[in-house]
C-alpha cells in the first residue's frame, strides 16, 4: 500500500472487500495487516469516502514552539537593528529561541535579506563616487616592485627604483606616479608636495583637498632634531589640504589606488624591457600619459580620467595630466624651498609620450 501511487483507490478497494469478506481475508488479499484494514474501515464508517484521504502528519501541538510574544520581540529587534543577524540577535539580546528558530522567523517576515554580492557592492560604491567632488580626494600609497618576476632582474642589473609612489584622484581616476630606491618619509613628502604644487599651478584650489593614506611609516612622519615636524601630514597641511589616515588593517579603504597597482603590474611591469633608468622613466611616462588621457576605464563608463575631467569641468587647464612621473631620488629636499618647486637638472621632456 505504501508503494501505490493512487492510495485512495487502493484503500477503497480494501474497505469494500473487508465489508464483503471480512478483515482477515482482505488483509491476506492485499498483503497488509489486519490492523491496517481495521484502521481504514473505521475511518470509512465514520466519514465515508472523506475518511480515506491522507491526514496531515504535522503534530497537533509543539511545546517548544516560539511564542507569539517572543516572535514579535524578534521582529521588533531586527527592525531596530537591521545589521544584526540571527546569531548576534540571540547573543546580544539574550533571546531564548535558538539562532535557527530566529533565522526562520526573520525569513517568514521577509527580514532575512542576504548581503549583496561583492560585485554588486562595488557597483553601488561606483555610483556613490560619481557624485563626489572632482579633485576633492586623492588616495596615496606605495607599491613594492621587488616582487615582480619580470622587473626584478632588470631592477638589479640597472639599479632601477624599488618602490612606486602612487596618487590617484577618486572621482576621475587621474594618476600620478613617483619612483624611488627607498620607502622613506622624505620621498613621500617630496612626492605629495610636488603634486599639490602642480595642482595649485594649474589653478586648482588645493585648500581642503583630502590626501588619504594608510599607516605606513613613510606617511606617519617623523620629527627633526630641531623639533620641527617634517612628516607627510604637516607637509600636506602646509598647503591647506587635509591628511586622512585609514583605520588599521582596513586596506579596502584604499581600494582605488590598490586597484591601479594591480593594473600597472599587468599592463606595464610584466611586459616592458628597459635599457637604462632614463629609458625606464620615458616608458613609464608614456604609460602614465596613456592611462590618464586615452585608456578607457570600464568602471567609469569607459572614459579615460582626462575625458571625465573635461566633461565635468571643460575649463580645466590642459597642463593637469602632464606632470611626468617623478624620480624622487633625483629630487632632494633642498630643491623644494618656500613651497616652490625648482627642478634643477630634471631635464626630462615634459611630454615623454
Amino acid at each position: 500500500m505504501k508503494n501505490k501511487a493512487s492510495k485512495f483507490d487502493l484503500r477503497l478497494r480494501v474497505v469494500q472487500h473487508a465489508l464483503k469478506e471480512g478483515v482477515k481475508p482482505a488483509a491476506r488479499l492485499f498483503a497488509t495487516t489486519p490492523k491496517t484494514v481495521r484502521k481504514w474501515l473505521s475511518r470509512y464508517r465514520q466519514e465515508r469516502l472523506a475518511g480515506l484521504n491522507e491526514l496531515p502528519r504535522i503534530p497537533l501541538s509543539c511545546p517548544h514552539k516560539t511564542s507569539p510574544k517572543q516572535e514579535a520581540r524578534i521582529v521588533q529587534l531586527r527592525k531596530q537593528f537591521p545589521f544584526m543577524g540571527a546569531k548576534r540577535l540571540k547573543l546580544m539580546h539574550d533571546l531564548k529561541p535558538s539562532h535557527q528558530a530566529i533565522g526562520r522567523i526573520l525569513k517568514q517576515h521577509g527580514l532575512a535579506a542576504r548581503r549583496p554580492k561583492k560585485h554588486k557592492r562595488k557597483a553601488s560604491l561606483r555610483e556613490v563616487k560619481k557624485r563626489w567632488k572632482l579633485l576633492g580626494q586623492f588616495s596615496i600609497d606605495t607599491k613594492e616592485l621587488r616582487d615582480i618576476p619580470h622587473y626584478w632582474p632588470q631592477m638589479k642589473a640597472l639599479d632601477l627604483p624599488r618602490y612606486q609612489f602612487t596618487a590617484r584622484e577618486i572621482r576621475s581616476g587621474l594618476m600620478f606616479l613617483g619612483y624611488a630606491r627607498e620607502q622613506t618619509a622624505v620621498n613621500a613628502c617630496t612626492f605629495i608636495r610636488i603634486i599639490l604644487q602642480h595642482l595649485r599651478d594649474c589653478g586648482i584650489q588645493v585648500h581642503g583637498i583630502k590626501c588619504q593614506t594608510d599607516n605606513g611609516h613613510e606617511f606617519i612622519g617623523c620629527k627633526r632634531q630641531d623639533g620641527r615636524r617634517d612628516g607627510f601630514g604637516p607637509t600636506v597641511e602646509g598647503f591647506g589640504a587635509i591628511h586622512k589616515r585609514i583605520p588599521i588593517k582596513a586596506w579596502s579603504y584604499n581600494s582605488d589606488v590598490e586597484t591601479v597597482h594591480r593594473t600597472i603590474e599587468d599592463e606595464f611591469f610584466d611586459l616592458e624591457d628597459f635599457s637604462s633608468p632614463r629609458d625606464f622613466l620615458q616608458r613609464v611616462g608614456s604609460y602614465q600619459a596613456w592611462y590618464n588621457l586615452l585608456r578607457p576605464n570600464m568602471n567609469k563608463d569607459n572614459l579615460a580620467p582626462w575625458q571625465i575631467i573635461t566633461k565635468l569641468k571643460p575649463s580645466m587647464s590642459s597642463q593637469l595630466p602632464r606632470l611626468p612621473p617623478l624620480m624622487l631620488d633625483w629630487l632632494t629636499p633642498d630643491y623644494i624651498e618656500h613651497d616652490e618647486i625648482q627642478q634643477r637638472g630634471y631635464d626630462v621632456a615634459f611630454h615623454p609620450w
